[in-house]
């Protein structure tokens, strides 16, 4: 059975698409029309304008990133150590899943910037005070912003240099998604030896 989506389902995969392909500034809502085999009258219809319907497209990107980490983060239940297991798990099959999603990202923050802000501000403030505290109460010296940039640096950066990674025969292309996999597996115990526990006063 063929699956039956909507215009604006339509228009919301062609403006994923083109956007990731192009970026906002040389993306025409055209091409995007053509791309979903509509109209631009359909097109403003829905989304009104193309930052509307750029702001729909990040939105539902940064969800996919998001949900892959916010719930885990501020849960004051899951230990420090189980969230970046879990965030490490979550993350690279996500990422496995939409190789495109951290470039698109880093690329279309820098002209972004507000945007982007005030998407994320809202699982920023639910997780970092629980972050912290577990932090504090653990005793470990590592700041919250010290561990949420190596952890999901250690777990993105292999996507993000992809091309360098293969192109330089460090990797394998078809040995790739192995090699992430692995990764998630050592990331935890690599971000517990970077992190020391304070010595007691």
């Amino acid at each position: 059975m063929m699956e039956s989506i909507s215009t604006e389902e339509k228009i919301i995969r062609a403006a994923d698409k083109i956007f990731t392909q192009k970026g906002y500034a040389a993306t025409r809502t055209r091409e995007i029309a053509e791309e979903a085999g509509t109209n631009l009258a359909l097109l403003n219809y829905y989304f009104g304008s193309k930052e509307k319907l750029f702001r729909n497209v990040v939105r539902e990107k940064l969800k996919m990133l998001l949900s892959a980490m916010g719930p885990i983060a501020s849960d004051e239940n899951i230990p420090i150590d189980q969230k970046i297991k879990m965030i490490s798990e979550n993350y690279t099959q996500l990422l496995l899943e939409n190789e495109d999603l951290p470039l698109f990202i880093l690329n279309e923050w820098s002209v972004n910037k507000k945007l982007f802000a005030d998407l994320i501000r809202e699982t920023r403030q639910h997780a970092e005070p629980v972050i912290e505290k577990q932090l504090r109460e653990s005793g470990v010296a590592i700041s919250v912003e010290d561990l949420i940039v190596n952890t999901l640096g250690m777990i993105m950066f292999p996507f993000i240099a992809k091309p360098m990674i293969l192109s330089s025969g460090l990797v394998q292309k078809d040995q790739f998604a192995m090699f992430v996999e692995k990764r998630k597996e050592k990331i935890p115990e690599w971000i517990k030896k970077i992190t020391v526990k304070q010595e007691p006063l």
